[in-house]
């Protein structure tokens, strides 16, 4: 069964950092490209970061480019979403999720097949 379980949130002030780690289970990084994205109350889902599984190309949303960095550890079979410099905007669950394509995922925010249940990030002003 394919499973991914998110961990790492927490509260932090404003400029400081987290890092989220996604674990996976039931397929390999080989199989699917991996994304992360958020859900806040009032506000639209947003694909944030993504990984290819066939190359491990990088893909980020203009809000987080430059703060966040997503990577995997095919040894473990985990996806890692480093978050620096952040923003109360940044404030929401986040989820780390299948997807169909980067390209896709960034536009669209949607996961595919199977998500995990959420961390939450809470970031104070």
């Amino acid at each position: 069964e394919v499973q991914l379980v998110e961990s790492g949130g927490g509260l932090v002030q404003a400029g400081g950092s987290l890092r989220l780690s996604c674990e996976i289970s039931g397929f390999t990084l080989d199989d699917y490209s991996i994304g992360w994205f958020r859900q806040a109350p009032g506000k639209k889902r947003e694909g944030v970061s993504c990984i290819s599984s066939n190359d491990a190309s990088t893909y980020y949303a203009n809000s987080v480019k430059g703060r966040f960095t997503i990577s995997r550890d095919n040894a473990k079979n985990t996806v890692g979403l480093q978050m620096n410099s952040l923003k109360p905007e940044d404030t929401a669950t986040y989820y780390c999720a299948t997807a169909r394509s980067c390209n896709w995922f960034l536009l669209t925010g949607e996961p595919v097949a199977a998500w995990g249940q959420g961390t939450q990030v809470t970031v104070s002003s």
